[in-house]
């Protein structure tokens, strides 16, 4: 089995990761919405393409992560957070979400942070077993922060060392 792919955005990517949230949204991990088409632009001011890690498999966009800072205080500058993924139903179990998590580590060090964090839906049970096998844990929870499909669901906090 082939190997991921994984690099930077390129802005000529924004239509495929625009269609890739689409097909990917789901009420495990979204707080917001389900886009609709005709679809918003993938890329934003928060979330540019140099901010986007994309995965490729047999020249195929699968997959994403967005990395970004969770403030823009210079106190803060030291952490970064993973702050979107997403995998295609077709690549799912093919190490694309592993790859994805591990190249933001990776890009985020490279970018001198000493720290990586994120926030997922504490009934996402499969991202969270990738992020704690990938060495982040619970570090708080917020109960009951989102009202999803229903549901009042915990945001949980998670973190660990680079």
């Amino acid at each position: 089995m082939p190997e991921p792919y994984i690099r930077v955005a390129l802005p000529g990517d924004e239509e495929q990761l625009s269609l890739l949230d689409r097909l990917t949204w789901s009420a495990l991990h979204a707080v917001t919405p389900q886009p609709r088409p005709p679809h918003a632009p993938f890329f934003s001011d928060r979330h540019g393409p140099q901010d986007c890690l994309v995965a490729e498999l047999d020249g195929r966009v699968v997959g994403y992560v967005n990395l970004g800072r969770p403030t823009p205080l210079a106190s803060n500058a030291h952490v970064r957070q993973i702050q979107g993924l997403a995998v295609h139903e077709d690549a799912r179990g093919r190490g694309v979400g592993r790859a994805l998590v591990r190249a933001a580590a990776e890009e985020a060090r490279r970018r001198g942070a000493r720290r990586l964090t994120l926030r997922v839906l504490a009934h996402n049970t499969p991202a969270r077993r990738l992020y704690e096998s990938e060495g982040f844990a619970v570090e708080g929870v917020l109960p009951g922060e989102f009202l999803v499909a229903g549901e009042y669901v915990d945001d949980v906090f998670m973190g660990r060392p680079l």
